[in-house]
């Protein structure tokens, strides 16, 4: 009896039968092809090199008459108008130099401030002189007709803040008034010089 040949075994290579791995993980977890690396096409430019859409592009200037208005200049005080502020601030200044108060000044600061229209710094020598020429610029002024609106500083009496509305009065010692520079803050504002 003839018997039959055996065919030779065929040979596979771990090559032929392994599944072929994917490119990255990417594209095992979404079916999405991912750039490679070191590829032409999955290879970006610097930022600095891209190009930005139009709407990114330069600035344009765009005209003062579109979309804005010039602000208007600040407000002169007019001289010849009749201001009862600024005779409130001299009567102030009076009353402080009855009671010696030195380096008198009031500040015009009309169209820079709008708490007030004139600002009175007085000098005291001592805590006890800031609390007299304060109740004295109080008392005249109360005489005068003028209420005073708000007072801090009377604890301390380095420096004493009374407001009578348009007119805000500064009673300050020498250190204290160095120190916070109401002269270099209000530089910009025209100034009146009282002297006794």
């Amino acid at each position: 009896m003839a018997t039959k040949k055996k065919s030779p075994a065929k040979k596979f290579s771990a090559k032929k039968t392994a599944p072929k791995k994917p490119a990255s993980r990417k594209l095992a977890a979404t079916g999405r092809p991912a750039f490679k690396a070191g590829g032409a096409k999955g290879k970006k430019k610097p930022a600095l090199e891209r190009k930005l859409p139009r709407k990114y592009g330069p600035r344009r200037k765009m005209p003062k008459s579109i979309g804005r208005e010039a602000a208007p200049p600040p407000a002169v005080p007019d001289v010849n108008l009749p201001d009862p502020s600024r005779e409130t601030a001299l009567a102030v200044a009076r009353a402080g130099l009855e009671k010696k108060a030195e380096d008198i000044i009031i500040f015009d600061v009309r169209g820079l401030s709008s708490y007030a229209d004139y600002l009175v710094l007085l000098t005291a020598d001592s805590d006890r002189q800031a609390g007299a020429i304060a109740d004295h610029v109080d008392q005249q002024l109360k005489e005068a007709g003028h209420a005073k609106i708000a007072v801090e500083g009377y604890e301390t009496g380095n420096w004493i803040i009374v407001d009578y509305g348009d007119v805000v009065t500064h009673v300050m010692g020498r250190e204290t008034r160095i120190f916070y520079d109401l002269e270099g803050l209000w530089a910009d504002a025209p100034r009146i010089e009282v002297k006794g």
